[in-house]
């Protein structure tokens, strides 16, 4: 994994955070006081491109609907297919909660 380079006790704590974090509205408070907003669209950018990819839509229907670069595209569908599966764990979790 590439995040392996700064894997550490510092990096567990912030993620045990982000673990605490209990609604959609602490989730907007947290993110809105750590990241610039340019930061937020440009991750939500990717979960969405990956979203779209996981259920099969097309580059260009990518491209049109969420702004994307194909370089971003590339990019999110090889960690989509050949990352650590969890775009694969969250969007099968996220259907379950919503069925």
């Amino acid at each position: 994994m590439l995040i392996d380079e700064i894997r550490g006790e510092g990096l567990d704590e912030f993620f045990e955070g982000i673990l605490t974090l209990e609604t959609v509205e602490e989730c907007y408070s947290f993110f809105d006081d750590l990241c610039t907003v340019n930061e937020i669209k440009a991750m939500f950018q990717r979960f969405k491109v990956a979203k779209m990819l996981y259920n099969d839509s097309t580059y260009s229907q990518i491209e049109a609907e969420t702004g994307a670069s194909t370089a971003t595209i590339s990019r999110t569908k090889r960690s989509l297919y050949h990352g650590n599966d969890m775009y694969d764990i969250i969007f099968k979790r996220m259907k379950e909660k919503k069925d």
